[in-house]
């Protein structure tokens, strides 16, 4: 039996005693609630060594120990281990802080659960339950307006992608008569899918969207802040990536059906760009996190999109990390900043800067890739654009270095941080694609549409990055102040969905 699926169990029997005492600083109960978060994280960490000496395994007909939730589980009951943590402290003295720490150990075990379903007949039923518990979290402070339209939205959207899910898992069935997804998948490997498989995945996908808050149903994301700071950080570093875990687990259903890659590839990719750019336009710390979150969702849609399962799971595991990190840390990097002395002036690239940095990016990249490929073998068509795309950032990275006004140390600096970002996407590439060993499938072969897509998307992110290179150039023209104003209200998106469900009518009462 898999070490890993004892977790959930360890962390809802806590909660079970957290419920016992709801009011505020119950004295055993934070401490309890980090020991079985702690309990959980070491469990999951056994069953990834389980795994590495003995390969998969499977827990009766729910759970399974696979390449995928070896990894992820660890992270998961990692980053919910920290946020207890935090939450001692955070929470000290709230009136229901009892009822908080229930919750949260609540909502960690359900996605532990989810993370190691085998079967549809346990993953779906645990997305239903994290969104009804996690919309309690949402409410805790329950007399914030904000945080009642906040949940409100979220409701619908995540009730949304629960009956995607739902009628998926009906038309599997009677594609395949099961709902094991081992089984579903191996049956996607052998054979062309027939009508009802295709439906499932579109519906399949439909709900990643949703999960992933992704355009134009990302409102939602943006204002959870209303809630206490570790159920963001958990929402955030955990939660939201579930659409992404959900298409990964059925990889090669999904990659059997070109259309639903081609809405991954357009849906996610516009996603990221729109996310990325409202978040330079936000001036407070968590609203642009939650931005950002959006714009990492949308290219780990766009990864699964193009086939690149190792990365987009890498990509999941990496911004776990990194976006827990950064909502507990806010506030003392607030307090840094503002102790910091003010900068002054910033070198701003010009026309020719630029160029010369797209032209030494893309240099760096091919000797990088020719590299690589000497080591580890040809790379496909979508992994090199996808690592055109990082020449992007890359290229705008150099460019501060290199503008005219820039001192040498900032050139020294951003060339060496340009070189290290290199080589590691493609050390991480050829890491995480033998991290999976054969169980996600490779990228399917280029035809005349995923050229079409790979184009679209290289060039997109291209021109992105060059006109926020040459942006302080222009950035004081009256024109670009009114379009910063609509860029940082999401260009009013997220209003018209509040108008369309009475959320404005509802804060009102």
């Amino acid at each position: 039996m898999p070490l890993s699926s004892l977790a959930p169990a360890v962390l809802l029997a806590a909660a079970t005693i957290a419920l016992l005492c709801p009011g505020r600083r119950p004295k055993p109960i934070p401490v309890i609630a980090e020991g079985a978060a702690l309990a959980a994280f070491a469990l999951c960490l056994a069953g990834a060594v389980q795994f590495a000496f003995k390969g998969v395994r499977d827990d009766g007909p729910l759970v399974r120990l696979d390449v995928v939730n070896a990894l992820v589980a660890p992270a998961v009951a990692f980053i919910g281990w920290v946020v207890t943590r935090y939450s001692r402290t955070y929470l000290d003295g709230a009136a229901r802080e009892g009822r908080f720490h229930a919750l949260m150990l609540t909502v960690l075990g359900l996605v532990l659960l989810q993370v190691q379903a085998g079967s549809l007949a346990l993953l779906v039923p645990a997305f239903a339950a994290i969104g009804l518990v996690l919309r309690q979290l949402l409410l805790f402070f329950p007399d914030r307006a904000p945080a009642r339209r906040a949940a409100a939205k979220f409701t619908l959207v995540w009730g949304a992608g629960d009956a995607a899910l739902i009628l998926a898992t009906g038309l599997l069935w009677l594609a395949y008569g099961t709902m094991d997804i081992a089984t579903i998948e191996a049956a996607a490997r052998l054979a062309p899918l027939p009508p009802a498989a295709e439906g499932a995945v579109g519906l399949l996908v439909l709900a990643a969207l949703l999960k992933t808050a992704a355009f134009p149903l990302h409102g939602w994301l943006t204002e959870v802040m209303e809630a206490p700071t570790p159920v963001s950080a958990l929402l955030h570093a955990g939660i939201i990536n579930s659409g992404g875990l959900l298409l990964i687990r059925l990889a090669w259903l999904v990659q059997a059906s070109p259309a639903a890659m081609a809405a991954l590839v357009l849906l996610g990719g516009f996603t990221a760009l729109f996310g990325a750019l409202v978040m330079l336009t936000q001036s407070a710390v968590k609203t642009a996190l939650a931005w950002s979150t959006v714009a990492q969702m949308g290219f780990m849609l766009l990864q699964c999109g193009l086939g690149l399962w190792p990365l987009a799971m890498l990509h999941i595991l990496a911004h776990s990390l990194y976006k827990a990190h950064t909502f507990l840390s806010s506030g003392g990097a607030i307090r840094a900043v503002q102790a910091t002395r003010r900068p002054g002036p910033v070198a701003a690239p010009g026309v020719g800067a630029v160029v010369r940095a797209f032209g030494l990016a893309l240099a760096l990249y091919g000797l990088a890739a020719v590299g690589f490929t000497l080591l580890a073998g040809p790379k496909s068509p979508q992994a090199l654009a996808l690592g055109l795309i990082l020449v992007s950032g890359v290229a705008y990275l150099v460019a501060q270095g290199l503008a005219d006004a820039a001192p040498r140390a900032l050139t020294q600096r951003t060339l060496i941080a340009s070189t290290a970002v290199t080589l590691s996407y493609f050390g991480l590439q050829a890491l995480a694609v033998h991290a999976a060993g054969g169980t996600l499938p490779a990228p399917p072969v280029a035809g005349a549409l995923e050229w079409a897509l790979i184009g679209l998307t290289v060039t997109s992110f291209c021109v992105v990055a060059v006109a926020q290179a040459l942006f302080p150039h222009w950035a004081h023209h009256p024109a670009a102040a009114g379009l910063r104003v609509h860029i940082a209200n999401g260009f009013y998106l997220n209003a018209a969905f509040d108008r369309l469900i009475g959320g404005f009518r509802a804060v009102r009462s």
